[in-house]
């Protein structure tokens, strides 16, 4: 089973959509803390600090090259988080097929 820390800063960090946001263009390949901030219409600190929480959550990885910190996806993380959201939805799906059951033998038994 998945760390329970690992999922709270993961989805702590996933429940920000500025964050979601800068994940998604992460996505479309690397991109600069700068660039991110462009796009994001907001301060340079203000996107490290989103940045951060990411990086902290393992959702991104960053690398200073001189004076420029370069940014990417970081893979691990939303295997983890896919692999907790599988689980709880082949619970409900069990669950559904047997609502679906239920149903179908009340219907018969109503005829």
């Amino acid at each position: 089973m998945v760390q329970r820390e690992v999922l709270d800063r993961v989805f702590a960090a996933l429940s920000d959509g500025t964050r979601r946001d800068i994940l998604v263009r992460l996505g479309e390949g690397p991109a600069t803390v700068s660039q991110l901030a462009e796009r994001a219409g907001i301060t340079v600190t203000g996107l490290a600090k989103h940045v951060k929480v990411l990086e902290e959550a393992g959702l991104v990885t960053t690398e200073k090259v001189g004076r420029i910190r370069q940014c990417r996806l970081g893979p691990e993380r939303l295997t983890d988080v896919t692999a907790w959201i599988g689980l709880y939805q082949r619970l409900w799906e069990r669950r559904m097929d047997g609502l679906d059951v239920y149903f179908t033998l009340r219907k018969g038994t109503e005829r």
